[in-house]
């Protein structure tokens, strides 16, 4: 049993033509070597960490009514109370649908692009963290939506094979863009439900913490990549990155406001569609959402015309 076994003598032939791992650069293993240290002293574990057996309150919303898509529409004035609460809740349903989506799509590009990246890199060992994190998120999401008791919002016929799709994209500097396309908004939106949070359930406001909290690290880490790669990148590579990323707002939009959320509630689908596209109190939930990736673009000479546009018509900018 304590015997000491030889080391193997492999010949390794021809292998010599497969490409060693990626090495992350040494300024890349400090941001990663610092965010797993803040893993490790703050990460929760959903599943305990939140009191998935606590009553909901009657008269709490599920988002600040502020956030609402029809908040101030005429047919926002026209629901009682008790509608626009069930409304919050579908619209809640409906965010927490797409970031299931969204992470598990992320997750599956970050595990294609570590079969090119160093198995002992800090930046690597950060990655393999985050889909951890991300994991245990589906998996809050999930059984929120379970626990508010709405069918969840899925992707069918060619919108899923657009979502099974974009893993395969989402690579080198397109995934950091589309990690922070994915993420900041959200951020954003649950930042302002934690801040406006009094007329929230507290299951809401607990998952929002949560959330918040881990994804403040991939951000940074999503951020780091893009700002390292942006400088060695290829004129015609960065005015492509800088434009591509204006999909995500007409992804957004359609996906805020669609018409089978409105239905659910026993409003009239297009009309309560028509209504939250042009609402401005609404536009201004999306700006508030999108403005902070927008300067980390800006900055980073990454916000093209195209992408301006694209995120002007939908009302981002």
């Amino acid at each position: 049993m304590g015997e000491t076994l030889p080391p193997l003598d492999i010949d390794n032939g021809d292998m010599t033509a497969t490409p060693a791992p990626i090495v992350s650069r040494p300024d890349r293993e400090g941001v990663a070597v610092r965010l797993l240290k803040g893993s490790a002293k703050k990460s929760y574990e959903p599943v305990v960490d939140i009191d998935w057996a606590a009553p909901l309150a009657d008269d709490k919303y599920f988002l600040p009514p502020q956030m609402s898509s029809l908040y101030g529409t005429r047919l926002w004035e026209q629901m009682s109370v008790q509608q626009r609460i069930d409304l919050s809740r579908h619209e809640l349903v409906n965010y927490l649908s797409m970031g299931i989506w969204f992470e598990n799509m992320l997750n599956q590009s970050l595990l294609r692009g570590m079969i090119r990246s160093s198995p002992t890199a800090g930046s690597t060992f950060y990655e393999l963290t985050e889909l951890g994190d991300e994991a245990r998120h589906m998996l809050m999401f999930g059984k929120a939506i379970r626990r508010i008791g709405v069918e969840p919002f899925w992707p069918t016929g060619r919108h899923a094979r657009s979502v099974n799709t974009m893993p395969f994209i989402f690579r080198g500097p397109m995934l950091w863009i589309a990690a922070l396309v994915g993420e900041e908004i959200f951020d954003a939106l649950q930042r302002r439900i934690l801040e406006d949070g009094q007329e929230v359930q507290p299951l809401v406001q607990r998952l929002m913490r949560i959330h918040v909290t881990e994804e403040a690290r991939h951000i940074q880490f999503a951020r780091d990549g893009i700002r390292r790669d942006v400088a060695e990148m290829p004129l015609r590579t960065r005015w492509i990155l800088a434009n591509l990323h204006g999909l995500g707002a007409t992804l957004y939009l359609k996906n805020f406001t669609r018409r089978g959320l409105y239905q659910r509630v026993g409003l009239d689908g297009a009309a309560a569609q028509r209504q939250a596209r042009a609402n401005k109190h609404f536009h201004d939930v999306q700006k508030l959402g999108f403005a902070s990736l927008g300067e980390f673009l800006e900055e980073l000479g990454l916000m093209g015309p195209l992408a301006r546009r694209m995120w002007k018509r939908s009302h981002f900018l």
